[in-house]
């Protein structure tokens, strides 16, 4: 099921109610959102030890996705690269990871993981109100039974990310 929500994020916004599915839950479409940033976002070579190191999704405390995140990410690989999935505990464990997921549960800590990541190159990725203002790269928000994508072309160039242009045209407001 996953799988196939990765592609429909890729075509808009998923409804979380499908008429012929059963109710799709909103952490498997932000999920399925985590994993293709990695398609779509671009990091500096210098991110990567090696051609074979992982793009790494961190997700900043509890993990509301449970396990279907994980086994989604073993069976990609992008640009010759697995991809893996794992919780983190403070900003200065998220500054080894490519994206780093904060959870509304997390925002009392947003500003101080913020800050602990400034100058990395990491795409830092909330579903709180606010995120953007508090230097966050992509904001995920319900809105109307969808998720919607904000995202910040401003904090993604202070990250040193570069974010494709079909990805930007899915964001339903762009700030710079």
């Amino acid at each position: 099921m996953l799988t196939r929500l990765i592609i429909m994020v890729l075509i808009g916004a998923v409804d979380l109610v499908c008429a012929a599915e059963p109710v799709v839950e909103e952490y498997e479409v932000k999920g399925a959102f985590l994993l293709n940033f990695t398609k779509f976002v671009d990091w500096p070579p210098q991110v990567f030890k090696g051609p074979g190191d992982p793009i790494e999704i961190c997700v900043l405390g509890q993990s509301p996705f449970g396990p279907e995140l994980d086994r989604a990410a073993r069976e990609m690989a992008v640009a010759g690269r697995t991809v893996s999935v794992r919780q983190v505990a403070d900003g200065l464990h998220a500054t080894q990871c490519q994206i780093v997921f904060v959870s509304a549960a997390e925002r009392t800590r947003t500003r101080a993981f913020m800050e602990a990541v400034r100058g990395r190159n990491v795409l830092t990725v909330g579903e709180s109100e606010g995120f953007l203002a508090a230097g966050g790269v992509i904001n995920l928000k319900l809105d109307g039974g969808k998720v919607r994508m904000e995202i910040s072309t401003a904090a993604a160039e202070r990250a040193g990310l570069h974010i494709s242009a079909k990805l930007l045209s899915l964001a339903q407001s762009k700030q710079k």
